[in-house]
């Protein structure tokens, strides 16, 4: 008798933590659920995945913006032909092979669009470094003096008079854009693994690729506002909707195959003109006045 009760005492125990556990996985999902939710609602009201389509247009309309883009244009199609080429001829075989073991038929489209984000990942953290950082850090400083805001440039660099946006643009005082280095791959690698899961993999890491992508956007932006890395931290956790939005276009426009270089200077234009819209208090995000930022990254801190 005594060895039934404990037998009997035990599965209690089990069935317990069994259903404890459950309980606590139920929690778990319906708070992420609500989570994701907040963030795609906000996504949506704020529209700033429209950003990266308004810079295009706003690009194409703004000749004097050209001038960046087309002294970087030949080093950054020879290394965009180098890196597409080689790593479809050196990768795309050996990954399809292990792809199409868990991904079956839709292991092709897998593979290339693996192939295609890590190739523009090699190609971004090299141009930003040695090929576009200097230009990319003009289009957006021209992007804001064309809208009219020479005021918060100059926090950051000499301002000129004149008509042209570019040409008004002076002397950096203040380091431009943070390097991409070999931390910038560290989210990629963790998330890698993903791809293994059929479709739903590859769509869930290029959306965390576009989540990382869209907390670098207003780099320049935040320098330009002299806020700290806890009013950085603030302020992108309180909007983490849309720029995560603006990152998830951004990073599939730039991983069109050589065009990636035109769409990340009109990514660059759009960041400025969502940074422009910030300031003149035009967009869901102006809730968020300077003292109230403050007191958010102070509870933060």
């Amino acid at each position: 008798m005594a060895d039934g009760s404990t037998g009997l005492s035990r599965k209690t125990r089990s069935g317990r933590v069994v259903n404890s556990a459950s309980e606590k996985a139920q929690e778990v999902l319906k708070e992420d659920y609500g989570k994701a939710r907040t963030v795609a609602f906000d996504a949506l009201k704020s529209q700033a995945y429209l950003y990266p389509i308004k810079g295009i247009f706003y690009f194409l309309t703004h000749h004097s913006l050209w001038k960046p883009f087309l002294s970087r244009l030949g080093p950054y199609v020879i290394l965009s032909v180098s890196v597409i080429g080689g790593m479809f001829a050196v990768t795309y075989l050996p990954q399809l092979a292990v792809l199409v073991l868990v991904n079956g038929p839709f292991a092709v489209v897998s593979t290339v669009l693996i192939v295609l984000n890590e190739s523009s990942t090699i190609i971004n953290i090299v141009s930003r470094n040695w090929i576009l950082q200097d230009a990319l850090l003009d289009t957006f400083d021209g992007t804001l003096v064309s809208r009219n805001r020479a005021g918060i440039v100059s926090e950051g660099r000499e301002i000129k008079s004149g008509s042209d946006p570019m040409q008004r643009l002076g002397r950096v005082l203040k380091s431009p854009f943070e390097r991409f280095g070999p931390k910038a791959l560290v989210p990629y690698l963790v998330y890698l693994p993903l791809n293994f899961i059929p479709v739903v993999g590859t769509v869930m890491f290029i959306f965390f690729q576009g989540r990382n992508r869209g907390k670098l956007v207003h780099g320049r932006y935040f320098q330009l506002k002299k806020w700290s890395s806890s009013q950085r931290s603030a302020w992108l956790e309180k909007h983490t909707g849309p720029y995560t939005a603006f990152g998830l276009v951004a990073t599939l426009l730039e991983m069109v195959p050589l065009a990636s270089m035109f769409f990340t200077y009109t990514n660059t234009v759009g960041a400025a003109l969502w940074a422009a819209d910030i300031e003149a208090l035009d967009t869901s995000m102006t809730d968020e006045t300077a003292p109230t930022l403050k007191e958010a990254a102070k509870k933060v801190e």
